[in-house]
Formats: structure tokens, sequence, C-alpha cells
């Protein structure tokens, strides 16, 4: 619904009922008989037509004598609003059987919210009714006694007076004492009477119509009394303000930023549906038309003249693509910043369990509509300059994952914070920084090992798959029932988060970062499927290592499927983050807006078909360590606590066993597993001392060495073969042996 045009139009609205406000509808036609020159129309008709012609969009057009708009009929090429055709709905949406629940809170909490701020000021109410009603007695006795005086029959009198008019002046006053007469005796009879049924009312009438009485007397009183433009009441819930928007201030707009031209025909800016109040009540939105020629990316560099035609700031102004053509879009202008709106604190406060197959409660958009982000098969990306809420953003999605008690958490804090360390609690395997640290005596060699881990797993989870019936694994993948499924305990979701993960990428050991980066490449390329989802944030998205390190490093960056960018440093830092194709879309992170307020906002692409401003719900520390202290009980209730969080602790050293072996295999071909594990702890006594055939069996298998039937000295044995050790070793590596 829009307002009229008018000399004012550029002012604030005032305040409005918004349910009445969302209620109205353009539903009467425009003047069907008007031609020939302007003709003035008043706001109200200007309001009740569905076309608006005005080509004068600075205001020339106002007639100033009498505040109308004046409309040039005569000019048919100009634009006309069309309806759109779509029909409403039967039942409304706040009202449809699934809506209704959420429409009763939102009511009912509304309504407490009343009753509770005006029970609170009920005594100062009180105070202040007593004090009015007083006033209203007074001014009421002083109306009756000034209209018993006939106070204005003075000037009468003088006039006759000063004219030496004898008789007129007789003749006047004696006609002012009989009305004088006449109207004290309805006055003593007036109160007489309300002496009378005051008493008799006292006696008789029951207290509580007594009270009721008197409290309706003092109530009407307190209303005469009161001071004018003053109300007896606070107001609990303040209506919102908000910048007029007509067709005439949007064409104003368009054209200013360049974007058609009114004369010209074919390059008129036109509407392809009527202006109306968006679903939520926060703005208004319409449907654009560009002339032919025009194109979405002229509209996307012009959003911010945009926003200076319509006289709003540039974060109120939303552009969508329309899916049937290039010079159609829809403008959405918010009624305040939304940007600047927390979205309030995260639901996980509840610290109910969650499932990570269903979509987590993410933020909400600039419409205050909800975000929802699925983490199926996902690898998500987190960007931003520091101090703009990357962390917090990759946190409560782990603080969702860390509430499922069947997913396996992995943390690696590259960055070493206090941000993470409440993950202890549950995390599966826990990295600290990239050098040895109180926490982490050794995170390089700790993070190989648990990326080791992570690729065992996944081997052993694919393996699993392919051996089950169709029936139960349909397409191949991981499902949710066999990921809670207790017969396959290996099956579990498993979810890596790496906080400023490119510090992996560049530690001071060349070899340790290429081997970090062929295995976090392999992770990302088959975990998915098998389960294993990341989630990676970071401030510095490009310039890491160099050959086949900076190769891999770019390879795994832009192979997130779902990238979260907050406010960037610059363009190409944003391009990073979220790709080229997003800001060949228009979405630059840099372009964000900086301040406090802003925090946690950022565009989330890649988690749907739209990309939306996100403002993240928020989880600080204490709202973490809640969360993650409930998360832990779930997993111990669940039987689910593993690793780390378990006392496990992981295998970690600096010896690669494929490559161990084949050293003491030399020139055999094959070997006892005996024979292996007495070599190396001979060869290799300050690494494998005390180990054993069935523990270095176990570690190969693990690496996907066959354990085989071996004859050596005539004797058969389980062992393993040079060439399968060298096989295994490539399928690590990614290379060929």
């Amino acid at each position: 619904m829009t307002e009229p045009m008018s000399s004012q139009n550029n002012e604030l609205a005032d305040p409005i009922d918004l349910d009445a406000h969302r209620a109205r509808r353009d539903d009467a036609q425009g003047p069907e008989d008007l031609a020939g020159a302007p003709v003035p129309v008043s706001p109200a008709e200007v309001e009740r037509m569905d076309t608006a012609y005005e080509i004068a969009l600075d205001g020339d057009t106002d007639d100033p004598a009498t505040g109308n708009v004046l409309v040039p009929v005569d000019k048919p090429s100009l634009p006309v609003p069309v309806q759109s055709g779509e029909r409403l709905p039967i039942v409304p949406v706040h009202l449809r059987p699934k809506a209704l629940p959420a429409t009763m809170r939102r009511a009912g909490g509304r309504a407490g919210h009343v009753t509770a701020f005006h029970a609170v000021r009920s005594p100062w109410y009180a105070t202040k009714f007593l004090w009015f009603a007083g006033r209203g007695l007074s001014r009421l006795i002083g109306a009756q006694v000034r209209w018993w005086w006939v106070p204005n029959s003075f000037a009468l009198e003088q006039k006759a007076a000063d004219e030496n008019a004898l008789k007129e002046w007789e003749r006047i006053h004696r006609q002012l004492k009989a009305t004088r007469l006449w109207r004290g005796g309805v006055l003593a009879v007036q109160n007489i009477a309300v002496t009378v049924g005051a008493l008799v009312g006292l006696n008789m009438a029951p207290a509580a119509a007594v009270a009721a009485v008197l409290a309706g007397l003092t109530a009407v009183l307190a209303h005469y009394g009161r001071p004018a433009g003053k109300s007896l009441v606070g107001t609990a819930v303040v209506a919102p303000r908000y910048r007029k928007l007509n067709s005439d201030i949007v064409l104003r707009a368009y054209y200013a930023a360049g974007l058609g031209k009114p004369d010209k025909p074919g390059d008129e800016v036109r509407f392809g549906s009527t202006m109306s109040r968006d679903a939520r009540n926060t703005g208004t939105q319409v449907t654009i038309d560009l002339g032919y020629g025009r194109t979405w990316s002229q509209v996307l560099n012009a959003r911010e003249k945009i926003a200076s035609g319509l006289d709003v700031h540039v974060n109120q102004v939303y552009l969508t693509p329309n899916k049937t053509s290039t010079r159609r879009h829809t403008l959405f202008v918010a009624d305040v910043d939304p940007l600047t709106i927390p979205a309030g604190r995260t639901d996980m406060l509840d610290c109910k369990p969650r499932s990570v197959w269903k979509p987590m409660r993410f933020g909400k958009d600039e419409r205050d509509a909800l975000v929802l982000l699925d983490l199926p098969w996902s690898s998500i990306m987190v960007g931003a300059q520091p101090r703009m809420g990357k962390t917090f953003s990759a946190r409560l999605i782990a603080l969702y994952c860390a509430l499922d008690p069947y997913v396996r958490l992995i943390v690696a804090d590259g960055k070493k914070s206090s941000d993470w360390l409440a993950f202890r609690l549950v995390a599966h395997r826990y990295i600290v920084g990239d050098y040895p640290n109180p926490l982490d005596d050794n995170p390089i060699e700790h993070l190989i090992a648990t990326l080791d881990e992570v690729l065992a797993h996944i081997d052993k989870v694919n393996t699993i798959l392919q051996s089950l019936p169709v029936s139960e694994c349909p397409e191949g993948k991981l499902t949710p029932e066999l990921a809670r499924d207790p017969r396959y305990p290996d099956l579990r979701v498993t979810v890596m988060i790496m906080e400023e993960f490119q510090i992996y990428f560049e530690t001071e050991d060349q070899e340790a970062n290429k081997k970090i980066a062929q295995k976090l490449s392999r992770i990302q390329a088959t975990g998915p499927s098998a389960g294993v989802w990341l989630v990676d944030s970071t401030q510095k998205p490009s310039g890491i290592g160099a050959g086949d390190v900076q190769r891999l490093f770019n390879r795994y960056r832009d192979n997130h499927s779902v990238r979260f960018a907050l406010k960037c440093g610059n363009r190409d830092v944003s391009m990073a983050v979220l790709g080229g194709d997003a800001y060949a879309e228009g979405y630059d992170a840099s372009s964000l807006p900086v301040g406090p307020e802003y925090k946690g906002v950022g565009f989330l692409y890649g988690a749907a078909n739209d990309t939306p401003t996100v403002r993240t719900f928020l989880a600080d520390h204490e709202d973490a360590e809640k969360i993650l202290k409930a998360a832990r009980k779930h997993r111990e209730h669940a039987g689910s606590l593993t690793g780390e969080a378990a006392g496990e602790e992981i295998e970690r050293s600096t010896r690669d066993v494929l490559a161990d072996m084949l050293t003491v295999l030399g020139a055999d071909t094959a070997a006892h597993w005996e024979a292996i594990a007495g070599r190396l702890a001979e060869q290799m006594p300050e690494q494998y001392e005390g180990t054993t055939a069935e523990a270095i069996s176990a570690q190969a298998r693990a690496l996907h060495v066959d354990s085989r039937d071996v004859k050596r000295d005539g004797v058969v044995r389980k062992g393993c073969r040079a060439v399968d050790v060298r096989a295994a070793m490539g399928r690590r590596d990614g290379t060929s042996r």
C-alpha cells in the first residue's frame, strides 16, 4: 500500500496501525474521463488511482495554493503500474493451521507485554487520573458558571452605553437578568437532582455498581481535564515510522539513477506489479520492468543511486533478479536499516539434542525471514576481516553439530584462541595452533595423524556402504538412518572445523604443508558422500603457499560448496571468499557496512537459490559453554563420546609406518608380520621398541595393506608383500608407485 504523492511525500509517515495498513488495498480505478491540461486532484483521489502519469518528478506540478497534485493525463505513452493478477489466499497465511500457534503466541506475547507494562505503571496512572479528574471537574464547574453568567452580554451592554442608547441598554439588561434567572434555576434543579441521586445511589446501589460509576465518572472527568495532546496512559509498543513511498518516488529514483528516460518510447520504467507491503510488513516492494536493452548488471551498479533517489539509506534497498526477464527485478525498500536489528540469541540455548540432517537456524535475512542452513554433503567456508563475527558464525555451526550426539567433531584451532576451548568437552580430536604450546606439544604432527585417521575412516565407511544392500543404502551414500544405526558404529557423521585453516598451509615445515594440503584436498573430494563435512574459517583466503601447496590451497578454498562472507577488507578478498560468480551477481562483501551493530552480518552464497544478507544468531562464550556441557551429557547418555573427549589419545609420531616397512623389507618381496615387527624393533628401537606382529598388522591394514599368506623358508604365515605396501603409499599420497 502506498501513500499519495504530495508536497510532503519525502517526510516521515506518521505512526500507523500496521494491521490496518497491511489490510488496505488499491481497489478503485482511476478517472476515465480526464483529458487535456493538468487537472488538480486531491491526495486522497491520487491514493485511489491505479495510475500516476507524473513526468515532473521534482514536485513542480504541485499546486501551492491547494496542496493538490497536478496529474497530466494526456501522456498515453507513460508507464502505467499494472495488476500482477496474483490470487490472494483464501485463508490468510498467519491464520492457517500450521501458522496459527505462532500467530497466537505472538498475539499472546504482545497482550502479555502490554498488560505487564500498564500494570507496573498503574499507581502512576491512578495519580494522573485523579489529578486530571480534579482539573476536569474544575473546568466543568467553570463552564457552567460562565454559561449561567452569560459573559458575552457585557459587550452588548457596553456598546449600547457607548452609543447612549438607554432603551437598548435597558432591554439588554432586562433580558440578561431573565436569562440568568432561568439558567440559575436550571443549574439549581440539576445540582439538587445530582445530589439527591448521588445520596440515593450511595445508600441503595451495590458497592460494586457505585465503584464502577465513580470509576467511569473519574475517567470521563480525567479525559475532559487532560491537557491538549497528552494521553492518560503510556504506550507499551511504539508504532514504527518509515519513509512514504509511491510510484512517483520510485520513478524519480530510477530516472535519477540513469536507468531510463520517461520521454523516450521503449526506455520508460514500468511496474510489473502493484506496490505493496511485504508479507512480514517490514517494507515496501514492487516489481520493476526496465526499458528494452537495460540489464540486471546496470541495476546492481546503480543501487546506491536508487537509494539516493528514494531518499533512504542504501542498506534499506534490496534488489532481486527475476527469472523471467533480464530487465525485470523486484525492488524492496525496508522501513529501517534491517541490518542494525540483531537477530537475537540462538535457539540452541534450550540445550535440546539436534540432528545435523535437519536444517539449522542460522539467522535472519534482510526481510526478517528465518535463514536455514543445510549441512549434509556440504563444505562451508566462512571468511571475513578480523572482529567482524567470523569465529562466532563458524562456532554457531559447530555448536549445532555438537548437539547431535551421533556426530564426531574434530576441531583444529589455528588461531589458538579461547573461543574454541570449550569444545574439548565433546571433540573427538582437538588441535591447537601450529607450534608447540601447553595444550598441544606438537600440533602439526597431531593434525597429520588426525587427517590420516579421517582418510582411513572415509575408506572404511565406503567399504561398508559398498557391502550394504540397495534397500539399506539406495544411493551408495550415508543416510540419516545408517548414521544412527547401532549395527554400524563406524557409520557416524564426522564434522571437521578448522579455524584460520590457511595457517596449516603455511607452516615452517614445507614438507608438512604439502602433506596437509594433499590430505585436506582428498578429504574434501571424497569425504562428503562418506559423511565427512567441513567447516572452515579464514581471514586470509588468498596468497598462501607456493607451487603445489598454493595450487592445492586454491583448489581446497574454491571447492567449498557454501560460502558465508562477512565484512571483507576489499573486493579481491570478497571474491576469494564468495567466488567470482558471486561478484558478477552483485555480491561484494567489502561493501557491507562497518560498525559494531553490523557484526555477524554477511552474504550466504551457495546454500540456496537466493543469496540472503544474513544476521546470524548470537551464541557468546557463556552460551557456548552451556550448550557444550549439555552436548557432552547427550553424548554420555547415548554412549557416543569418543576420542580425546573420552580420554582416548591418538597415536602420534613422526614415523611413517609404510615407509618404515619398505625400509626393513629391503630386497625381500614379502615377509611375515613377526619378521617385520622384529626388524622394526631392532633397526628403529626409538619408534618401534616393544611393537608386536599384531600391532604392525593392525596398523598396516588400517593403511589398506592387505594381509596375505606368505611362504618363507618353507613356512606359510600371514604377512605382507612389498608391492602392496607401495600401492598403499601411492593411494595415500595421491601418486603412483
